[in-house]
């Protein structure tokens, strides 16, 4: 990713890898992106693309098998790995906060989620218990919570899912953050508590003048809620675009194979067209592109030889041999395919 010196949050080559008994396994290999302020990524692919591995890294919370390699986070300009873990926690929650996946794992069973809410703002902002309850239940009614007052006083197994996932975005909002990250918030939702919290998260963006990241593989959502998108496949951002270049014209086969096995309402459809195959075992990573045992137009090249991350004309990126003057299959390739081809 080029850098901009409008960029509030850049990733550069980021590499992560876990080490397990059958060897290193590199989750997260050189993703690089920028988020600008008040604007929102999208980060999409399927599972164990490494996305939620990306956000861990970026909050410096990986498990003791996980360890960040190379690359910088920068944030207005400085590197948080270089920070110590002291200064990384009054970074956590105060500056950038993250909603986790499934609240009923995140939030503690045995504190009212008042006391929950409330910790984070005693830690970062030095309030007395009576202040961060009162704080908390504006919290609460902030993000759309009725009765707050009778709440707070509840615990996790008290509150219905879409509740609790609430709660979960109260307690990443205490202390108006300037990045917010959101893993996979709405997974766990019924579709219509999802709409109400992707609604809810968009409305307190623009309140809060807030960044976002959205870890989805959902592109729905995505469609609905983000700026730009970072398409991530096997640990590495295959193309990276602004939302309406992406879904009116994607470029990376993986991309366009994502968008074709989605129901659409706005076109005729036959049938879903799936992506075939799996996503390669992280321990057995192909030689080249790491989508060309799936690809319908890899060649020896694409077998062979890895892409790299390259700006096209409009400023976006992609990674594929496609597009470049290397390419040794038809110069003529349309990989959207003539019996559907994706549209705006």
């Amino acid at each position: 990713m080029k850098h901009s010196d409008s960029a509030f949050l850049e990733v550069r080559n980021l590499k992560t890898s876990f080490y397990t008994d059958d060897g290193e396994v590199r989750a997260v290999d050189g993703v690089s992106f920028t988020v600008p302020k008040g604007k929102t990524l999208g980060i999409v692919g399927e599972s164990g693309s490494g996305k939620s591995i990306t956000s861990l890294s970026l909050m410096r919370l990986l498990p003791s098998s996980g360890k960040t390699k190379e690359g910088e986070v920068l944030f207005k300009g400085q590197n948080l790995l270089d920070l110590s873990e002291k200064q990384m926690r009054g970074i956590r929650g105060n500056v950038i906060s993250m909603i986790f996946q499934e609240p009923m794992t995140s939030l503690n069973p045995v504190f009212t989620v008042g006391e929950q809410i409330s910790e984070s703002v005693i830690i970062h902002e030095k309030l007395s218990k009576k202040e961060a309850m009162k704080r908390a239940v504006e919290l609460l009614k902030l993000v759309g919570i009725p009765s707050p007052e009778q709440r707070v006083k509840q615990y996790p197994f008290e509150l219905s899912g879409g509740m609790r996932q609430r709660v979960m975005i109260a307690m990443a909002l205490a202390c108006s953050p300037e990045i917010l990250i959101a893993d996979e918030p709405t997974t766990a939702l019924d579709v219509t508590i999802q709409a109400q919290i992707l609604r809810l998260i968009k409305d307190l963006q623009k309140r809060m003048d807030m960044a976002v990241i959205f870890i989805t593989h959902d592109l729905g959502v995505v469609a609905e809620t983000c700026n730009f998108v970072s398409v991530m496949y096997a640990g590495q951002v295959v193309e990276y675009a602004d939302v309406k270049s992406l879904f009116k014209k994607p470029k990376h086969p993986y991309t366009v194979g994502l968008l074709n096995s989605l129901p659409r309402h706005d076109i005729e459809q036959e049938k879903l067209i799936p992506i075939k195959g799996n996503v390669p075992n992280a321990h057995e990573m192909p030689a080249g592109c790491r989508f060309a045992p799936r690809c319908p137009f890899a060649t020896d090249l694409c077998r062979t030889k890895m892409p790299e991350l390259v700006n096209d004309e409009e400023g976006n990126q992609i990674r594929c041999w496609i597009y470049s003057d290397e390419w040794d299959g038809d110069p003529e390739v349309n990989i959207h395919g003539e019996k559907r081809a994706v549209k705006s």
